[in-house]
């Protein structure tokens, strides 16, 4: 895409002079303004790459024009020109964003390099804009698949710690999404446009997690050739997210503690104090307390890390959800390996809700998109199902049956599926909606939501 200058300035010689020089040699495209009032006119329908900008002008002062520019769009760069040759106008304008600024008569050797980084850091920022809203919509809460009540009291839990800096701690088994959870916390939240760190606690070697997590100094230690600087410097004004904190050491808990009370962290190896300002997510897939009881894990740090605690629940305990993700798995995995796939059997799809899914939602993506890769059909059945999964077929504990799963030969949409889950077990139970809850293990709220939503009535069962 041909990239735009704008040139303004009043005297005709230096604007044709720019124009040579701007169009017909570096090949970009340029209009042309005599004065300010020109240039915002058209300002108001094209954003340019690039504007080119006197500071001595008929009708606005050019300083004027450029604090004007950077309130409309930050992001636009703006190379000063002047025949002043003032350094305080210079100095001026560089505070005020000016990209670079160059005296009259205009060195056009050095004007071309800053044209072109102008334009390419202009590029790069888009980019960046784009990046980051991509990220934004990634991890907004309509991203988080889940119609059951339980993870609705954890969306609750969440909104309420989205305007503040309050320490979160997340407990849940591995592959419940407590990584996902935090990044919402994050990105949704008051520290959104700064970094978003995370360190896996379980992953890093313990004799090499102090380095990660506070960095060193060079020659603090053998291999510390240069400074490394820490996760908690590279999160400044942003969130860490320490995963599977209860894996970590007893000696480098006490240096958390110190980052939490004094918001302040020293290097390996140096003496420097250095001043923090970050926000902690923690999340963990053990009973910190428990392990604070056994003495392997700090009472102090554990009070500090807990201030604000969210559960996210099995998938076991939410099997409303289940259909629901499955649902999605199948059509995200369909456009990423271009595939076709219809879903599964009626059969297939009893085993995937019985499954107790010890792996939790990661387990149910991955068992998703393997039968997708196997599956030589359109339609995917218990051979398309991994073994631990079969294996449940004669020891499902409420297995849908009678009309639901009576006709292999039809395909039952998911939403349907959930309505003759709610319907059969209200039947099986004879209206009792406490004990239907408990046999399908979602919550008594799920159940009268999905009564309302399929219009089931009381007096049906």
């Amino acid at each position: 895409m041909e990239k735009l200058v704008f040139i303004v300035d009043d005297e005709k010689a230096i604007s044709k002079l720019l124009t040579y020089w701007v169009r017909d040699k570096w090949k970009y495209k340029v209009e042309v303004f005599e004065n300010g009032q020109e240039m915002f006119r058209r300002l108001s329908a094209v954003c340019p790459d690039l504007i080119l900008l006197d500071i001595m002008l008929p009708d606005i002062d050019g300083i004027e024009i450029l604090k004007r520019v950077k309130q409309f769009n930050e992001d636009i760069p703006i190379i000063m020109l002047s025949a002043q040759g003032s350094i305080e106008v210079a100095v001026e304008a560089l505070r005020l964003g000016a990209f670079d600024y160059f005296p009259k008569p205009i060195d056009t050797q050095r004007l071309e390099p800053a044209v072109k980084n102008a334009i390419r850091n202009h590029d790069l920022q888009k980019e960046l804009t784009i990046l980051k809203e991509d990220v934004k919509k990634q991890y907004s809460f309509d991203n988080i698949i889940s119609s059951d009540s339980k993870m609705q009291d954890v969306f609750k839990m969440v909104s309420k710690v989205l305007d503040n800096d309050i320490t979160v701690l997340i407990h849940g088994e591995s592959g419940t999404g407590k990584e996902l959870i935090a990044r919402a916390i994050h990105y949704n939240g008051i520290r959104k446009d700064k970094p978003f760190v995370v360190v896996n606690c379980a992953s890093i070697p313990r004799e090499l997690l102090e380095s990660e997590l506070f960095g060193h100094e060079k020659g603090s230690f053998t291999g510390a050739y240069q400074r490394k600087i820490g996760k908690f410097e590279m999160a400044s004004e942003g969130t860490i997210f320490l995963d599977e904190i209860g894996e970590m050491q007893m000696s480098l808990q006490a240096k958390i503690l110190r980052v939490i009370q004094q918001k302040e962290l020293e290097r390996v190896g140096g003496t420097e104090v250095i001043k923090t300002d970050v926000r902690i997510i923690s999340a963990t897939n053990v009973d910190l307390k428990a392990a604070v009881e056994k003495r392997e894990f700090r009472e102090d740090l554990f009070y500090r890390l807990n201030s604000f605690p969210i559960i996210i629940p099995p998938l076991r305990e939410r099997r409303s959800d289940i259909l629901t993700l499955i649902d999605h798995f199948v059509k995200t995995f369909n456009e990423k390996l271009g595939r076709s796939s219809k879903g599964f059997t009626r059969r297939a799809l009893r085993l995937l809700y019985d499954y107790s899914w010890p792996g939790n939602v990661r387990e149910l993506e991955n068992t998703i998109e393997r039968c997708i890769i196997l599956s030589e059909t359109d339609l995917m059945d218990l051979n398309d199902l991994p073994q631990n999964v079969r294996a449940t077929e004669n020891s499902s504990p409420l297995s849908f049956a009678g009309p639901l799963f009576g006709d292999e030969s039809q395909i039952i949409s998911f939403d349907k599926l959930k309505e003759e889950a709610i319907r059969h077990a209200l039947k099986v139970t004879n209206g009792n909606i406490v004990e239907a809850a408990k046999k399908l293990e979602i919550g008594r709220a799920t159940v009268y939501r999905f009564m309302e939503k399929y219009n089931i009535s009381y007096e049906e069962q």
